[in-house]
């Protein structure tokens, strides 16, 4: 199917404080359909930035459109998004199907035992939804929730943490699941701290840090436009201290350290020219390279470089 690239949700220069505390600054940025990464550290702002994307929080100043409407007090929107906060919200007493449906009701749909049925079964949870709520394991509940925010099948999902809890099978059918999603059209925000997965499933990447937009794209791209920032480029070879004295007078090499495991850490501002010289310099002393891997191509490193700067 042909996926609408127009913006589904605008936040345009918004910003939000509590008195003298600022919780986001001047922050401004497009969401298309696909997924979403939400990133950044605890207390940076995320919350309060989905709060006001949702519409349950009001904006100090700018605007926040979804679908070219204003979503503060719009009914009509609601029934087109799909919520599930951080924070647990379930009665452990209540079976896992009668709290789904009391979601649906709560979303107007008209034939709940269809769509509980349906959204239950997507989490993989349908032997488990006759049993109460209180007897789950933690990855459960969070799936359940995951169910009743999908049983009025909305176009728009903001999921802050959902993965809290999750084992690794889970995770994995959970990517799985938004990226059936993102395929079929819809627009899924994830706020998370676990960079790896963000980075694994999102089409795009915001990093909020200290209530505004430190960087925004794909992770690589935000990586590459970095590059005056050096690289780590960690190397193992049959000789460690030999290599690291033949490289450390290369043009393209800052530092070298050596790790208690024997490999060494070359921080290069020009990995390119480093791929050229070091297997050269490595001949030319006899020294043997076993890998060369650098250690800043993820989310975890462009996270750490933006926080720290």
């Amino acid at each position: 199917m042909t996926i609408n690239s127009e913006p589904v949700v605008r936040v345009d220069h918004v910003s939000r404080w509590f008195g003298s505390v600022v919780a986001v600054s001047d922050v401004s940025f497009d969401i298309k359909p696909g997924i979403t990464g939400l990133l950044g550290p605890n207390g940076a702002g995320k919350t309060t930035l989905l709060r006001m994307i949702t519409g349950l929080a009001d904006v100090s100043d700018g605007t926040v459109t979804v679908l070219d409407q204003p979503i503060r007090n719009n009914s009509a929107l609601f029934g087109r998004i799909g919520v599930m906060s951080e924070h647990e919200t379930v009665y452990g007493f209540m079976k896992g199907r009668e709290f789904v449906k009391i979601m649906g009701r709560l979303r107007g749909v008209s034939d709940l035992d269809a769509a509980a049925d349906r959204a239950i079964e997507l989490v993989d949870l349908v032997e488990a939804s006759h049993r109460p709520m209180g007897t789950y394991s933690r990855g459960m509940r969070q799936r359940m929730r995951l169910a009743a925010t999908l049983v009025h099948d909305p176009d728009i999902l903001i999921l802050d943490e959902p993965l809290n809890g999750a084992d690794p099978l889970q995770r994995v059918q959970f990517q799985d699941l938004m990226r059936r999603f993102a395929a079929d059209g819809r627009t899924i925000v994830l706020s998370s701290h676990i960079l790896e997965e963000v980075e694994q499933v999102a089409d795009t990447v915001l990093l909020i840090v200290n209530g505004k937009l430190a960087a925004s794209g794909g992770f690589r791209a935000i990586r590459a436009a970095l590059d005056k920032r050096p690289y780590h480029v960690r190397v193992m070879s049959d000789s460690p201290r030999e290599l690291a004295a033949a490289v450390v007078t290369l043009d393209s090499v800052e530092a070298v350290n050596i790790d208690p495991d024997g490999a060494i850490v070359v921080l290069s501002n020009n990995v390119r020219a480093l791929q050229i010289e070091l297997p050269l310099r490595a001949e030319a002393a006899s020294i043997r390279l076993f890998g060369v891997e650098p250690m800043d191509d993820s989310l975890e490193s462009v996270f750490g470089y933006l926080v720290d700067g």
